[in-house]
């Protein structure tokens, strides 16, 4: 809870660009002709996430997730601390992109370090629930502290210094056991698990870790797969493509949204804590519905809620603009809702040769997601509903496209690319096709039997 508190406050660094942008923003002239650079300072951000998500499995595989995560949030408080001392434009971005590389880094190697530390039993709720709502609750502390402190270079001083924070739980958050198991360091695996069972006064088995299962599963040769086969047949390819173009439209979304806060009418600080305060109930709806309902027709509702919600907006008269406002959070919870739930579907849709791939692969079509959203929000400039028009009609058709995906509520995970559910209409075709092949061997074998006899 700690770790996450404190980390959510800095994972959230990106939304505040928006809130300093009324003051530095002025200060190094980006207006009129050069207020082009706006949002170019954010995709800037999203720059280096998409850079960082490169590196942050790698660095973490090889070098162990609390290494990684205590060096990455280094990088990103030393770096967020040499912004405050930008002396100019350029400055500021170069630093901004590091910071973003840092900031994915460390949220990966923390996510997945405390969904291997963790059992079974809550890490479902760690992983959707619990990692979200502390992302909402450092969302919410970002305008609070931004009212109080109206100075941008004291309010990023401020953003830094909870960083600080992490640095003396190098001596109580211990390594993943998964990974040093991997690295052969069986030793410090027992150790933590012993230390783990003390803690919660259970008595530890005498042996741990049978070194002959060790050796057994070790030398298993699992199946080497490559990044071609996410498109190598027809049914995956199309997969990857809705999940790749669903991820894309749902950042651009939620980022959308989050960044065009500061411009909706009434006071920005009341407006961005509305916007953070909407995602506790959207995260906590997604958990029920991931845990009782279908995930496609899930999906597609609270995608069509967000989409046709943005698109009625243009259609409220400008003295309503509270109701203006109302419809804006609407869409953000419907948006937010199928941000937290894809990642699950996702994970469920691609076997596991190839799980990792295909999530990550979405993962970088969301980085890309991202990186546009500030330019759908700069399009607000030139008609004030043309970003909601473009949000509301991408989030309505991806909410279509998500009714075509295969449903994987209450089946078993596949294992291999054989085993994977089909894409509606594929399934259909492959049947027909299948049967079509059935008749025709039986009645070659019923013929060849009347000819023999």
């Amino acid at each position: 809870i700690i770790v996450w508190l404190f980390g959510e406050v800095n994972h959230i660094y990106y939304k505040q660009v928006k809130i300093l942008k009324l003051c530095f923003f002025l200060q190094w002239k980006l207006v009129c002709d050069n207020d082009w650079k706006a949002p170019l300072t954010v995709s800037l951000l999203f720059v280096g996430v998409l850079l960082g998500s490169f590196i942050s499995g790698q660095l973490s595989d090889r070098f162990g997730r609390k290494n990684v995560l205590f060096l990455t949030m280094g990088i990103q408080t030393g770096f967020s601390f040499l912004q405050v001392f930008s002396t100019s434009w350029e400055m500021f971005s170069v630093l901004f992109l590091i910071v973003g590389m840092g900031q994915i880094s460390n949220y990966v190697a923390a996510f997945v370090l405390g969904a291997e530390i963790l059992g079974k039993s809550i890490r479902i709720i760690y992983g959707t629930l619990g990692v979200c709502i502390f992302y909402a609750f450092g969302y919410m502390l970002l305008p609070v502290g931004a009212y109080f402190i109206r100075e941008w270079r004291l309010l990023l001083m401020a953003l830094t210094i909870p960083g600080l924070l992490y640095f003396p739980l190098w001596w109580f958050i211990p390594e993943s056991p998964r990974w040093l198991l991997s690295q052969g360091r069986i030793q410090e695996a027992e150790d933590i698990i012993r230390k783990a069972a003390e803690k919660n006064h259970v008595v530890a088995p005498e042996v741990i870790f049978d070194l002959a299962e060790l050796q057994d599963l070790n030398s298993q040769v699992q199946q080497s797969c490559s990044i071609l086969d996410l498109v190598r047949t027809k049914n995956i390819r199309t997969v990857t493509i809705m999940c790749v173009i669903l991820w894309m439209v749902i950042s651009i979304g939620y980022f959308g949204l989050s960044l065009d806060t500061p411009n909706l009418h009434g006071d920005i600080y009341l407006n961005c804590f509305l916007s953070a305060v909407i995602e506790i109930p959207a995260y906590t709806v997604s958990w029920l519905l991931l845990q009782n309902l279908p995930r496609r027709y899930s999906m597609a509702g609270v995608l069509f809620l967000g989409g046709c919600v943005l698109l009625f907006i243009q259609l409220v008269p400008a003295h309503l603009s509270v109701l203006s406002i109302i419809l804006v959070m609407i869409g953000k919870f419907g948006i937010t809702a199928s941000f937290s739930m894809v990642y699950v579907y996702t994970a469920e849709l691609y076997p596991t040769v190839v799980r990792n791939m295909g999530v990550g692969a979405s993962s970088m079509a969301s980085r890309i997601g991202s990186i546009l959203s500030p330019y759908f929000v700069y399009l607000g400039a030139y008609d004030r509903f043309l970003p909601y028009i473009l949000m509301g009609s991408l989030t309505v058709l991806s909410g279509i496209l998500t009714l075509f995906l295969p449903e994987s509520y209450g089946t078993p995970l596949p294992e291999t690319i054989e085993q994977m559910l089909r894409v509606k209409g594929i399934k259909n075709r492959k049947t027909l096709k299948n049967q079509s092949r059935t008749k025709n061997t039986e009645e070659n074998s019923v013929i060849l039997k009347t000819t023999t006899f």
